[in-house]
């Protein structure tokens, strides 16, 4: 093979061949980016980046059992392959046994894709969106806004083989739109997003009328103190507090006393969470949300392992009709619980709730309550219960007898979102949705508006 040879299926093969492991995985990742920057209705920003990161796990199967070790860098060709996969092995023989060493995950043939070319992103993926984004410029200068936000758009192929046999691959967009409109003297401001494989499906005046419209509530500005509230919480809010519970569903920290799904003896798996049908579910398969549906650990730790890349990755609903079903394991954790091998997915929705109930039926149908827009800087208070406290942002509105009268200001919130399943009265219609705390990290979502009939504001904040 020529040195020069830097195609990434390529690159992958010649790493095992170098392998002097008992075992190797090797993980290929090339990404692609396009973004747009705007900022008081003009674009400020554009461009479009190329990478790829390369990491291999090397496996030593000693006397006292198999040890791993995982090094990843950045921008690697044929040429700087060697020393690479020398210091994995380097670093698997200076370790020492791994607790989550499992065989080496087996499969069939080779994904038919493998050796294609790696997909990419360019500034194409915007040739509808930015044109319609100029028009959403001029009607919100001439309306008294201005728009502020960014677009970014990710493809990462992601190559995966195996001294075991296995050839895998699967490509991921990822698209996110955030924007905000203030006023010109900044005292208001509105904020709306968006996740989208393609921007094909963004519509920047219908995202602009929407900001338009909560712009005018905040035109009166009503003062509340701290307490207990009805409060509607949207898609965006619901999947921010959900994936923080997704991510602390771990089955080996539940067995082991340490979170919310922890009871004596075992886990609360198979007790009702809440009165209401919802179900909190993961599908690789998902339209509109696809991702991996194979397992692609960079690293072990929690309930990830090294040692499963290339696991199949299945349907899951984690909480059935508002009962606890499953929580996530590894080979080697479900093992350790005797809970079922529950892989991680790259997607989350919650559905059971009517799906012909907007959130704008949900407000027609307060008597009094909040309506709020987003939550940011949440933080873990207390994982035995998982408390979380965060705070509000862009808008809290006043609903009185159906209609919006008001902005209110902003809150400090404490509350956990396994109560909040418990608690909640009602919820809407599923949507995909762009959290917006974890946006950066996790963005397949959809999720129902839900009505909470005692959120727990704890005290006024200042932040905007």
């Amino acid at each position: 093979m020529s040195v020069r040879t830097n195609k990434p299926h390529e690159i992958v093969e010649r790493a095992l061949e170098l392998s002097r492991a008992d075992g190797c995985v090797v993980i290929a990742d090339e990404e692609s980016t396009a973004n747009l920057r705007w900022a008081g209705n003009a674009l400020t920003t554009n461009g479009v980046t190329r990478g790829r990161t390369l990491t291999v796990v090397a496996t030593v199967d000693g006397r006292e059992g198999t040890a791993s070790g995982v090094v990843s860098r950045s921008a690697v060709t044929v040429d700087e392959l060697e020393p690479l996969v020398r210091a994995a092995e380097a670093a698997a023989r200076g370790a020492g046994p791994a607790e989550d060493a499992q065989p080496l995950v087996t499969g069939g043939p080779a994904a038919p894709d493998f050796t294609d070319a790696p997909a990419e992103t360019s500034s194409a993926v915007f040739a509808d969106f930015a044109p319609a984004l100029g028009e959403a410029f001029a009607r919100a200068r001439a309306g008294g806004r201005e728009l502020y936000g960014f677009a970014n758009h990710e493809m990462t192929s992601t190559y995966v083989g195996t001294s075991t046999g296995l050839r895998l691959r699967h490509d991921q967009p990822n698209g996110t739109l955030e924007l905000n409109a203030k006023s010109p003297d900044r005292t208001r401001s509105a904020w709306a997003g968006q996740a989208t494989r393609d921007f094909k499906d963004v519509d920047p005046a219908a995202l602009d009328a929407e900001l338009a419209v909560r712009l005018g509530w905040a035109e009166r500005r009503v003062e509340l103190p701290a307490g207990r509230y009805e409060t509607l919480l949207p898609p965006t809010a619901v999947a921010d507090l959900l994936i923080y519970q997704y991510w602390s569903a771990s089955g080996r920290d539940a067995v082991e006393g340490r979170t919310v799904f922890s009871k004596p003896g075992g886990t609360r798996v198979g007790e009702q969470l809440g009165a209401l049908p919802l179900t909190l579910r993961s599908d690789p398969h998902e339209p509109g949300l696809e991702s991996a549906p194979f397992v692609v650990a960079h690293s072990s730790g929690g309930d990830q392992s090294v040692f499963d890349n290339g696991l199949p990755v299945a349907a899951t609903d984690w909480i059935r009709a508002g009962e606890l079903h499953r929580l996530t394991t590894t080979r080697h954790s479900a093992g350790l619980t005797g809970l079922p091998v529950a892989p991680a997915v790259g997607n989350l929705i919650l559905d059971g709730g009517d799906p012909d109930r907007s959130l704008e039926q949900m407000v027609a149908g307060t008597e009094r309550g909040l309506l709020l827009t987003c939550l940011w800087y949440i933080r873990e208070v207390d994982p035995a219960t998982l408390l979380l406290t965060g705070l509000t942002r862009d808008g809290v509105y006043l609903v009185e007898h159906g209609e919006v009268v008001g902005e209110v200001n902003n809150f400090r919130f404490n509350e956990s979102p396994v109560d909040l399943l418990g608690r909640a009265s009602e919820a809407g219609r599923t949507e995909k949705t762009l959290p917006r705390e974890w946006g950066d990290w996790f963005t397949r979502a959809a999720m129902p508006a839900l009505r909470v009939p005692d959120f727990n504001m704890s005290s006024v904040s200042q932040g905007v």
